[in-house]
C-alpha cells in the first residue's frame, strides 16, 4: 500500500462511527447471561474476550463459567444500539437501556 493509501485508510478508520449501546455475553453451556453497556461496542467486545482469555475478569462468576466451559460456549452480542441527537444525553440513555435489558434478560451485570 502506498503512503497516500495508508493515510486514507487511517483517516477512514478514525472517522468511522462508533457503535454505542448495550451488549450481552451469553454462556450457552450454563444459560447464564451478563449485560453491560459501552460507548464503543466493538472495542468492548475485544476487551471482554481478552480479559476472559487472560483469566483476569472482574466478574468472578463469568470468569468461572469461562474456565469451566471454554471460549466456544460464549457469545458476545449487541442487544441495542443507542443514538441521540444530543450527545450529552447518551451516557444516561445507555445506562437506562442497560438496566432495562438486565431485567428483560434476567441477567447479571458484566462488571460483577
Amino acid at each position: 500500500m502506498d503512503n497516500a493509501g495508508r493515510k486514507e485508510a487511517i483517516r477512514d478508520y478514525k472517522e468511522r462511527k462508533q457503535l454505542q449501546g448495550v451488549f450481552a455475553i451469553r454462556c450457552d453451556a450454563s444459560g447464564e447471561v451478563w449485560v453491560g453497556s459501552s460507548r464503543n461496542l466493538d472495542a468492548q467486545q475485544n476487551r471482554e474476550l481478552f480479559v476472559l482469555r487472560s483469566g483476569l475478569h472482574r466478574n468472578k462468576t463469568m470468569q468461572a463459567a469461562w474456565n469451566a466451559h471454554g471460549a466456544d460456549a460464549f457469545r458476545y452480542e449487541i442487544v441495542e444500539e443507542v443514538e441521540d441527537e444530543n450527545a450529552l444525553l447518551i451516557p444516561s440513555l445507555i445506562k437506562d437501556r442497560e438496566k432495562h435489558w438486565r431485567a428483560e434478560l434476567n441477567a447479571a451485570a458484566v462488571t460483577g
